[in-house]
């Protein structure tokens, strides 16, 4: 177990800890390690990302909050902690890490894309009543950062729900504890994800997304020092993989390989996740195992969404939050296609009827995703261009053809 040792701006860590955390190129061999340091080049685009301004739209009427990452997990945190009587939830809050293409993002030294900021605050949610709690107090939070000069005095709790909150989850079996609020309505801006986290079975899908980046030696630098973050200046921060070794799961990330453990025990089978990845040009950490994986990955996702509506459903709705911007919207096609080959070759628990039920939907939102992709830049009106020559500017004019009249497929045209 490693022991942390808080100092004003600084943190010991345990022996138990590797360094080596920014330069793990070796996949596996040696000891599993969990946790590594974070380099210097690692906590500065950290500190980048807490200190870029979050922007949390509001429906209707209500304002946008704008808000940095760093204060917005400050405020949080300080309405776990608070005392009931205060408004607080009176929780303890273990640690607070971010998670995600976020911390990808921090760990790789590519420009990582990312599309929602990820927190895990560690908490104890042993009883419904503190999932109330934690709920309140994130609320609470959203009331406390409404812009001044906004009347809060008709303002709810329900109110600010329907207003800022995109997403809520609650789980509570299984040994599975953990709630999700996000915040964040507006498409094309990164959301933030508040997950509340006492106990999870499954934390993780694949290697390139099991990173946790721990925050609080981060934001006690911010608490106590007044010197910027510098080359020779900043705090100790720690990062884990759930995925197990964290210089295999780093090299995986570099390399763009793809692996995983029991994708059987993932919700959907990672089956997604996975044909996401496979066109975004990555490749399989163990080619000669890849095709077993392919089969446990359908078979859950068909066990967890049995029925073609369901199916329809959470495609179309992976599709509308994993795929936007004009770039994106044009992958959604190749991305289609990819899954249509893995359910083709690699289903193997669906009668012959369902199975061809489901390609067929498939085929379906294909064909979809090409006619927006590759119809809509021919359904654009051509610009006009302006010509310069001998001092002057010429704008070429079009003129329309006049509408033809004649009424036989084909005949010869006398208009």
């Amino acid at each position: 177990r490693n022991v942390f040792v808080f100092q004003c701006g600084t943190l010991e860590v345990g022996a138990e800890l590797g360094s080596g955390g920014g330069g793990g190129e070796g996949g596996g061999g040696g000891v599993e390690q969990r946790l590594a340091v974070l380099s210097y080049e690692q906590v500065r685009r950290l500190n980048d990302v807490m200190n870029e301004v979050v922007s949390v739209h509001g429906r209707g009427n209500f304002p946008t909050l704008e808000v940095t990452l760093r204060d917005l997990v400050t405020v949080v945190r300080a309405k776990l902690e608070a005392d009931t009587a205060n408004g607080g939830a009176g929780l303890k809050v273990r640690d607070i890490r971010l998670n995600g293409g976020a911390a990808s993002h921090v760990l790789t030294t590519e420009s990582n894309r990312y599309n929602d900021l990820d927190l895990i605050f560690g908490v104890e949610l042993s009883s419904g009543r503190n999932f109330d709690r934690v709920k309140t107090a994130v609320l609470s939070s959203l009331f406390d950062l409404l812009p001044e000069g906004v009347s809060k005095k008709r303002i709810s709790t329900c109110s600010m729900k329907e207003a800022y909150v995109g997403k809520m989850v609650k789980v509570n079996q299984d040994g599975d504890r953990w709630s999700l609020i996000s915040l964040g309505n507006s498409r094309g801006h990164r959301n933030v994800e508040l997950k509340f986290v006492d106990s999870m079975r499954r934390p993780f899908e694949f290697s390139v997304d099991s990173f946790q980046i721990v925050l609080d030696s981060l934001l006690l630098f911010y608490e106590c020092s007044e010197l910027a973050i510098g080359e020779n200046f900043y705090p100790t921060v720690v990062g884990e993989s759930v995925y197990g070794d964290f210089r295999e799961a780093l090299y995986h990330l570099h390399k763009k390989l793809i692996a995983t453990r029991h994708p059987e025990e993932i919700r959907g089978g990672g089956l997604l996740k996975y044909c996401n990845l496979l066109v975004r040009s990555y490749r399989a950490a163990e080619p000669d195992r890849i095709k077993t994986l392919e089969r446990y990955m359908c078979s859950r996702f068909f066990i967890d969404f049995p029925d073609i509506g369901q199916q329809r459903a959470k495609l179309e709705n992976y599709l509308w939050n994993h795929f936007v911007g004009a770039e994106e919207e044009a992958l959604r096609y190749q991305y289609l296609i990819a899954l249509h080959q893995v359910v083709e070759e690699s289903t193997v628990c669906l009668m012959g009827h369902e199975r061809r039920q489901t390609l067929a939907l498939i085929e379906q939102l294909a064909y979809q995703a090409w006619c927006a992709t590759y119809q809509q830049p021919q359904q654009q009106p051509p610009t006009a261009t302006i010509i310069y020559a001998g001092g002057y500017y010429y704008a070429p004019t079009i003129i329309s053809a006049a509408p033809c009249n004649c009424s036989t497929f084909m005949a010869s045209c006398t208009s």
